[in-house]
């Protein structure tokens, strides 16, 4: 059951990875085409394409740990335990939530 409920969470945030990412590109294509011709409009929302491209890198950044879960998933299956790096990224997580 656990195994099926990780797939299905790991598909849904895929799903929302994707659909946030063809918003993003779609909003930063036409911010593009609304600087086209004039750069007294690159100081009027600058800001704003900055926003869209680290919305881009942060779901790049989400894929990436998408991935390295997938990875250790599929690594680790027949196994049951943690590994020594697991149970040090858990003894450190709980030191900083202290």
């Amino acid at each position: 059951m656990a195994k099926k409920n990780l797939d299905q969470l790991i598909n849904k945030a895929l799903d929302n990875i994707n659909s946030d990412r063809e918003e993003t590109k779609g909003l930063l294509s036409e911010l593009k085409e609304y600087l086209e011709g004039s750069k007294e409009r690159y100081s009027e929302v600058g800001t704003v394409a900055a926003k869209y491209v680290e919305t881009l890198q942060r779901s790049n950044e989400q894929l990436v740990k998408l991935a390295a879960l997938v990875h250790k998933k599929e690594s680790n299956k027949g196994t049951n335990s943690l590994s020594e790096g697991d149970k040090e990224d858990l003894f450190d997580l709980i030191q900083k939530a202290n």
